[in-house]
């Protein structure tokens, strides 16, 4: 019996440290994945952390098996040029850089890359013609490869939906993951095409998880004030250029996307990593409105809310724009969809009360019209009547109460580990101090 007790003691020791080396081998080569990526970026339009970044993706490329660094500028002025710019930056600091980690990417390869996307928003199809962008993607899918091509977006999803119109075999081949919230009013037909004929795709819709990321300035830390001042300062040409964005204050709220690649299973959004932990959603809501909207009606965070009115027939040509609608702060085109109708999307990227004007010379019985609409700060809520269904592998922030910073849900998702983040790439910055 004592043999028989000691026989099974060690048959279970075996098991367990079987299991150990299996676990181990499981999170090593997990970590030790080289991911292929494309990233398609609005960098050098209305918001300058996309040059944040970019110098991010730049110090850390060796990890990477980058196919296209694509501009993507749906808004403003940013342009293929800028990526190149940083580039130039980066060369600066290549030798020192590279003398660390030999597996960085030269200049010349990195601009080979660099690709010019869509330069305005999708008009109400949420399609175009193709761009060298949009064509980037559709031919890093098609690749011969075992790995699946991410696409990291920090931007619209203008160049991902044209790719996906041209080429819907790419569909199986990508894995999207897009910053969207404020970037989503911004690109609203493109997702909206997205979400109606491509319900299956692979996609991480991250609306509010990112902001954990973004440094509160007001914080007397080395890791949100003075974090420019104790690790960037003096590093180089890129330290020096990280200072002409938000004053050297750490925003980079895309960076969530390749943070999500560099730690943790890709495989499964659900588990933690360095770029968020998110849940499955099987619907994105959408509003139909065929009025003029008071402080009654109300719709989710980050939802599609679409306005379709009544008006002159002919007055444009079908899918032309005929009005604007103005909504906190901002215009937003309206077209002739025919007969008597007339449309217009909006994307509402923060919880509120939001007034709103329609201004259309052409259509007297429009023009001037005001309304109301309230914005819930639940995403995505109750599935609505004209909500997108989705398949089994679309993405997005924890509903988890306890996870929400502020009014951001999922933020706590990403700021659990933004000190381990910071703390990673300051080392690679003293590379450009020694």
């Amino acid at each position: 019996m004592q043999y028989r007790n000691e026989m099974n003691r060690k048959s279970i020791t075996s098991l367990v440290f079987s299991i150990f080396l299996s676990l181990m081998s499981y999170s090593a080569a997990v970590a030790a994945e080289r991911h292929r990526i494309l990233v398609t970026t609005d960098i050098g339009g209305t918001d300058a952390d996309d040059n944040q970044s970019m110098a991010h993706l730049l110090m850390y490329n060796d990890l990477f098996d980058i196919e296209a660094l694509v501009s993507t500028p749906s808004f403003g002025n940013g342009s293929k040029s800028e990526i190149m710019r940083m580039i130039d930056v980066y060369e600066k600091d290549y030798p020192r850089l590279s003398s660390r980690a030999p597996g960085l990417l030269s200049p010349d390869s990195l601009r080979s890359l660099c690709r010019q996307g869509a330069d305005s928003m999708a008009p109400y199809c949420g399609f175009s013609t193709p761009t060298d962008g949009s064509t980037a993607i559709v031919e890093a899918a098609r690749r011969q490869d075992s790995r699946p091509l991410y696409v990291l977006v920090w931007g619209a999803l203008e160049d991902v939906a044209q790719a996906l119109h041209d080429a819907p075999d790419i569909m199986s081949k990508i894995r999207v993951y897009w910053i969207g919230g404020p970037n989503k009013k911004w690109g609203a037909n493109a997702y909206c095409y997205i979400a109606e004929n491509f319900p299956d795709l692979w996609m991480i819709e991250n609306n509010a998880s990112y902001r954990g990321f973004i440094s509160d300035a007001k914080r007397d830390d080395r890791f949100n004030k003075h974090y420019y001042d104790r690790t960037i300062s003096g590093a180089g040409a890129l330290g020096e250029d990280f200072k002409s964005y938000y004053d050297g204050n750490v925003k980079m709220g895309d960076t969530p996307s390749l943070l999500y690649m560099m730690n943790g299973d890709s495989s499964r959004p659900d588990a933690e990593s360095w770029g968020g932990q998110f849940e499955r959603i099987t619907h994105s809501p959408r509003t139909v409105f065929t009025y003029m909207t008071t402080t009654r009606d109300t719709v989710p965070v980050y939802s599609i809310a679409e306005f379709r009115f009544k008006g002159i027939a002919g007055v444009v040509p079908i899918g032309a724009v005929a009005f604007k609608m103005t909504i906190d702060g901002q215009s937003w085109d309206g077209v002739y969809l025919g007969g008597w109708e007339y449309a217009v999307r909006y994307a509402p990227k923060a919880p509120g009360t939001f007034e709103y004007r329609l201004s259309a010379p052409l259509i007297p019985a429009m023009d001037g019209l005001r309304g109301s609409i309230v914005v819930s700060p639940q995403w995505p809520g109750e599935k609505l009547k004209d909500s997108y269904v989705l398949g089994g592998n679309w993405w997005s922030d924890s509903s988890d109460k306890s996870l929400f910073r502020d009014k951001w849900q999922g933020a706590a998702t990403v700021e659990k580990w933004r000190e381990d983040v910071l703390s990673d790439w300051a080392e690679r910055w003293n590379w450009l101090k020694d």
